[in-house]
């Protein structure tokens, strides 16, 4: 039987899987929403630095102005040379100011250059520049235009701030989520602990009963031989159940050993003859001498599922078809088939094609894990009431 270790590491696995699912849902839902969230923030603080930064320009160029005016009001005759410097000494703000007269000539300036003067706000080569436009034309001035060199900065400073909370919130949200998946799984890792030690203490009653009908079927004498070929069939079907089980369960490492695949498949279809006549199933075998590298017991598994998933879903008088040609296997069925919105999950495992046919639903994960284990390539070809293939190609031997 497995161990609390062996159920453990399954249980892990499976618990990894369901895990980065919700993980992967949970943390791209969160970096959407503070994606959004730090967009509007930035775009809504950016819009009031910008409104502050314009309302700050204009105030102090209409301050500015008004000392012009001011000064030009007491009637003192000023040369050049002294506009000059009562220009050059106005300055008590932190921007680059420049004086321009109507032609737009710059009178003094800390500015290098100016495009435009029709607008009172506007930002050029991330710079923000605010014109004020005096027509009275004190000492020549018609316009005085503002010039600052921070805003942008302070705007990449902003984002990298938001970026850097964005970050520590979606790790933090991260963080969180591990620990609510967790929470969330735990009454699922409660049920399939409880359903495997149920199957693990159900295989171990079935052993006993299971050997002692097979032996008292071989000693029964005297009673109708269709009785008691359709008693084997169903003691076999149990049989070839209790060993998937237990093969699932154990998974034991056993060597890996070269033999002749196609004498398993014969002793295999041998052994469930019974299964196939009790249904009336037409039984096809081709099969040439192929040499592989597996434990017997793996192969003997892999058969049985695939030959046991084509009788359970068969009609009777349905055919099935096993060939073995270029290392390629291939166990067809006239059955039902599988539906296509079903065939990428029968592998998994405890699904079921059909709720009203099937066992435990572990016989085609078994067939997949052995496929895994020995680097078969598994493909299925199906379509529901035409029937299923499945289709199992072997690796070149290694000399």
């Amino acid at each position: 039987m497995t161990t609390s270790k062996e159920r453990v590491i399954v249980l892990t696995s499976y618990e990894r899987r369901s895990l980065s699912r919700f993980l992967t849902l949970y943390l791209i839902s969160v970096f959407v929403l503070l994606a959004i969230i730090g967009y509007l923030f930035f775009e809504n603080n950016r819009a009031s630095m910008k409104s502050a930064m314009k309302f700050e320009m204009m105030y102090q160029g209409r301050m500015l102005s008004s000392m012009i005016v001011m000064e030009a009001m007491k009637g003192k005759e000023m040369d050049e040379a002294d506009k000059l410097n009562f220009l050059a000494s106005l300055k008590h703000c932190r921007f680059d100011v420049g004086y321009y007269d109507k032609e737009q000539d710059a009178i003094y300036s800390e500015i290098d250059e100016v495009d435009r003067f029709d607008k009172d706000f506007y930002v050029k080569d991330n710079s923000c520049y605010t014109v004020i436009e005096d027509k009275s034309d004190h000492m020549g001035v018609h316009y005085i235009v503002l010039k600052e060199n921070e805003l942008v900065g302070s705007f990449q400073q902003l984002r990298i701030k938001i970026i850097s909370y964005l970050l520590f919130s979606f790790l933090l949200m991260g963080v969180v989520g591990y620990f609510l998946g967790r929470l969330f799984l735990r009454p699922v890792r409660e049920q399939i602990e409880a359903f495997d030690r149920f199957i693990s203490d159900t295989t171990h009653e079935l052993n006993t009963p299971i050997s002692a009908i097979l032996m008292t079927i071989q000693s029964l004498k005297g009673i109708d031989e269709k009785k008691k070929k359709r008693l084997e069939a169903s003691a076999k079907r149990l049989n070839m159940m209790y060993s998937s089980l237990t093969y699932r369960l154990e998974g034991k490492e056993e060597k890996a050993e070269p033999f002749c695949f196609a004498k398993v498949i014969e002793e295999r279809v041998g052994y469930i003859r019974e299964l196939i006549e009790a249904k009336h199933l037409h039984v096809s075998v081709d099969l040439e001498p192929t040499e592989v590298r597996m434990s017997h017991s793996s192969a003997e598994r892999l058969i049985d599922n695939l030959l046991s998933n084509a009788i359970k879903y068969s009609d009777v008088g349905d055919s099935i078809t096993v060939t073995l040609r270029n290392r390629v296997l291939k166990v067809s069925d006239t059955g039902i088939g599988i539906d296509k919105t079903v065939q990428e999950d029968i592998f998994k495992r405890y699904t079921r094609a059909n709720n009203e046919r099937g066992g435990f639903g572990i016989g085609l994960n078994i067939v997949l894990g052995i496929c895994k284990q020995y680097k078969i390539k598994i493909d299925l070809k199906s379509e529901k009431g035409v029937g299923s293939t499945f289709i199992l190609t072997f690796p070149l031997m290694k000399q």
